[in-house]
This record gives structure tokens, sequence and C-alpha cells, in this order.
């Protein structure tokens, strides 16, 4: 009988590198299906590979899932063009705030290329040294270099994010919840910034707005209309926490699916919303 005992060795040791391999590829790719192909494709190959000439194998994998996400983007750019609406990375949702990537940088990130984005990334906050970016992308360090500062750049130029503390976040979340659902449109006036902005991504598969709203009192006739439609059809709250590092929360709404809204927050006001109702991007909440 062939022993699998190699296998298992492959797997047992890829196991535990899984979780960080998946952080690489969501923050590349913003989408959670196919950061987990990426990820899966990865583990394929280690299973092919010599593993026993592999001294580092948490940088070997890294640098495999890196290029794997970077051939991704090359065909998720197309695929963002022709997209219905605006596009918003998966939500993912936890318990408490993650720091490094927020929603709105990966919103910034967007706009850079992918080797600007991979060297931002590998360098600024998953804290690797050049060398080892410039073998994760196949670049010399110098270029590297360049790559992440022209990135940061950009990172500079978008608005800087505005802390909130958390219990503080996640009430206002809640309260947004309750005035958003039952019409109270003075409570919720409240608690918008003059200049929000609502996003909602609908991917053509589900009803949302096909271009963001601008300002109050867009803002406002949006939720006018949306309170309206949910007097008959209703919305059932399903947790409150931090979608992709912002305050937020899950609903499941009246046709069965579940909706994520995530709250930017700046001087204690909402500066911008972010729904996400395409349900392709939903299914791992399930």
């Amino acid at each position: 009988m062939t022993s699998s005992a190699p296998d298992d060795d492959a797997a047992a040791g890829f196991g535990p590198l899984r979780p960080k391999l998946m952080r690489v590829a969501y923050r590349m790719l913003g989408s959670v299906s196919d950061a987990e192909d990426a990820v899966q494709e990865a583990f394929i190959r280690w299973m092919k590979a010599d593993r026993s000439a592999v001294r580092e194998p948490e940088a070997f994998l890294r640098r495999t899932v890196t290029r794997l996400c970077l051939d991704q983007l090359k065909s998720a750019r197309h695929k963002r063009e022709t997209y219905v609406g605006p596009w918003l990375p998966d939500p993912v949702v936890d318990e408490d705030e993650v720091e490094d990537v927020t929603l709105p940088l990966m919103l910034v990130l967007e706009r850079l290329s992918p080797l600007e984005r991979a060297a931002f990334l590998l360098h600024d906050v998953f804290g690797l040294g050049f060398d080892e970016v410039a073998a994760a992308i196949e670049r010399d360090p110098a270029a590297c270099r360049q790559l992440a500062a022209r990135a940061r750049g950009h990172v500079r130029e978008a608005r800087p994010r505005f802390t909130v503390e958390r219990q503080r976040g996640l009430a206002l979340a809640e309260a947004f919840f309750t005035a958003s659902r039952s019409g109270d449109m003075k409570a919720l006036g409240a608690m918008l910034a003059t200049d929000v902005i609502a996003h909602a991504d609908g991917g053509g598969k589900r009803p949302a707005a096909t271009q963001p709203a601008l300002g109050l009192d867009a803002v406002m006739r949006q939720y006018e209309q949306v309170a309206a439609w949910l007097r008959t059809h209703g919305s059932k709250l399903v947790r409150v926490g931090f979608i992709n590092g912002l305050p937020g929360f899950v609903t499941l709404e009246a046709d069965g699916e579940f909706q994520t809204t995530a709250l930017d927050i700046e001087d204690g006001k909402i500066a911008a919303i972010y729904v996400v109702r395409n349900p392709d991007k939903l299914r791992h909440l399930h």
C-alpha cells in the first residue's frame, strides 16, 4: 500500500499558513472566492513542489500566491470596467476592528497598477523587506521601492481615515440601522455629514443605485425611498460588527438574501455608506 505520509506532511505544513495566505490574496484581489481559488492553487503547487529544497515555506507560498494574484488582476481589471454600478470589495465581517487594510484603502488600491498594489501591500502592510518583495513580484529591489513609493503617494492623496472608538462605532451602526429601517429621517439626517456619499453594489444581480448618491440631500432622498420600500417588505438585523474595518451590520432582506452596510465615520458623523447587495459577494456569509 502506498503511504500518504508525504501528502499528509505537506497538508500539515500548509494548514497553519493558510490564514496568512488568505489575507495576502484577499487584500490583493478584493474577492473572497478569488482569494480562496488562489490559495487553493498555491496548495496544489505546494503538493507538487520539491519541498525538501524549500528553506522557507511561508516565503515560498507567499511568492506563489502573489504571482497568482498578479495574473488574476489582469483579467479582474476588465471585469471591473464592465461591472454594473459601483464596485465594492467582498465584505469581510469581524467582531473586532482590523486595522491594516480598511474598505476605503482597498478602494484606493483599486486605482493602482497590479505591481504597485503588490509592492505596497507586501512592504507597507505585511512588513516584508524589499528583497523579499522583489522575489515575489520578480522585479529588482530598486524598482520595488519605486513602486511602493508611487503607491504610497496615491494613498496619501486619498482622504485620511479617521478612527472611531469601537463601542461608539458599533452604537452608531445600530442607530443607523434603526433610523434607516423605521423611516426616522430626522434621526438619520443627524448622523450624516453634509458631504456624505452612499455607494451600493448590486452588480446587476439585485436592485441598487447605479451611481453613488452625493451629498446629504441626495442620500436622504435615497433613504426615504428605502424606508418606504421596507415598510412593506422588512429587513432583519443579523449582526453588528466591523466590515472591512468599518463599523456596520449584516441584514437579511425580504428577498431572502444578505446585505452588508459599512459606515465610514469622520468627526462623529457618517461620511460614507458602503452597501453590498450582490449575492455573489455574500455567499461566504451564509
